[in-house]
């Protein structure tokens, strides 16, 4: 239930007015610390995952944010009567521009659309997680959305199967009637929608049992979305036709899929470079070697130079994220991290002071060793 989540930015540790660089921010270092593969076995720790992602799900989509802020979780509660997360609650606005037409004379633009006239179906949003490797690759999701489509049984009538609509005798069809008043300024005209087919224009005599007279009902339906190889994460890809079907003959919507990339336990993500951090002991940096470094095709080779310094970067041509839209791919970067041992042997110190001794870097009347091999002598 909504009353038993946590607020979404406090889950993010953010401020209400934080931007979306800060939430992006603040999800990648979260999820990072809480992913399920470096603590695995931790009930705990996946479940923070899986509530840093569906904060991030919401905060990231600008609508979706939007509607958070003004309703909070109710607003993704079907049973808190907002009509789930498109809202469809809020939609009508007939009795606002009854008002405006007492006033005005036909409501906000002086007209009233015709009722019977073909209409877009409303688009859909859903949102899918990937990995980081099938960001970079691609690879093929399912969805669950909930759309509004045809009704079946009576083709989008609303009539039972069999019978037809009557054209609405008050308004002959136009879903509006007209009205003249006695003001103190003479006489005034004004439109409004028509009570006795509530501005359809049509009165449906025996409505249809399926959809109760509506036309549409609403189905679950499962599709399968083709995510790109170098999508990256907060992108959306539009599958059209897909969303809402359209009234009276009018096209149907666009379903709109947001893509949230889970963070990966090694790699980080710097538009189409792939960035690594690597561990080499201090002989490896000082002798040079071979070492395994993981890269998104598998462990690959990477040599590692004599006298190697603390924090070099090594580049591996086309080992990072494929082109989103063109051929080829980025790079990934290898900075180095050397490792100082610890817990060395009394023979492994005295060698290690031998060899201090040998850079003229040890004195060796001094008990320790002072910064990395002791005092340097003058």
């Amino acid at each position: 239930m909504a009353a038993e989540k946590r607020d979404y930015y406090e889950v993010l540790g953010l401020q209400k007015g934080a931007s979306a660089e800060e939430i992006k921010k603040a999800y990648r270092r979260l999820a990072k610390e809480n992913h399920p593969d470096l603590h695995p076995g931790d009930k705990a720790c996946e479940e923070r995952f899986k509530e840093i992602n569906e904060a991030y799900e919401i905060l990231s989509d600008d609508d979706k944010r939007a509607k958070y802020d003004q309703y909070g979780h109710a607003a993704f509660d079907p049973s808190a009567g907002f009509g789930g997360a498109g809202f469809e609650g809020f939609g009508d606005f007939g009795d606002l521009g009854d008002i405006f037409s007492s006033f005005f004379g036909g409501g906000f633009g002086g007209t009233r659309s015709n009722p019977n006239a073909p209409r877009r179906g409303d688009n859909l949003r859903a949102s899918v997680n990937i990995s980081f490797e099938e960001a970079a690759f691609g690879c093929k999701k399912e969805v669950t959305v909930g759309r509004v489509e045809k009704c079946a049984d009576c083709k989008g009538t609303g009539c039972a199967p069999g019978t037809t609509p009557e054209v609405c005798p008050d308004c002959k069809g136009s879903g509006t009637v007209r009205t003249t008043q006695r003001t103190p300024f003479g006489m005034a005209q004004s439109t409004a929608p028509c009570s006795r087919c509530r501005g359809t224009g049509k009165i449906i005599h025996q409505p249809c049992k399926t959809c109760r007279g509506m036309g549409s009902v609403r189905r679950q339906h499962k599709i399968s979305v083709n995510i790109p190889a170098g999508i990256d994460d907060g992108q959306a890809i539009s599958l059209h036709g897909q969303g809402n079907d359209g009234v009276n003959g009018g096209p149907a919507g666009d379903l709109l899929v947001g893509v949230i990339v889970r963070p990966h336990a090694r790699f980080e993500r710097d538009g189409n470079s792939v960035l690594l951090m690597q561990d080499i002991s201090y002989a490896q940096a000082v002798l040079g070697a071979e070492v395994e470094v993981p890269t998104l095709d598998g462990n690959v080779k990477l040599t590692i130079p004599e006298g190697t310094q603390p924090g070099t970067t090594f580049r591996m041509r086309g080992k990072g994220i494929p082109y989103l839209r063109g051929s080829g791919r980025g790079d990934q970067f290898v900075t180095v991290n050397i490792k100082v041992p610890k817990g060395l042997t009394g023979s492994q110190k005295e060698l290690l002071r031998q060899f201090a001794a040998s850079m003229g870097e040890y004195d060796g009347g001094f008990s320790g060793l002072g910064g990395i091999f002791g005092k340097k002598k003058k």
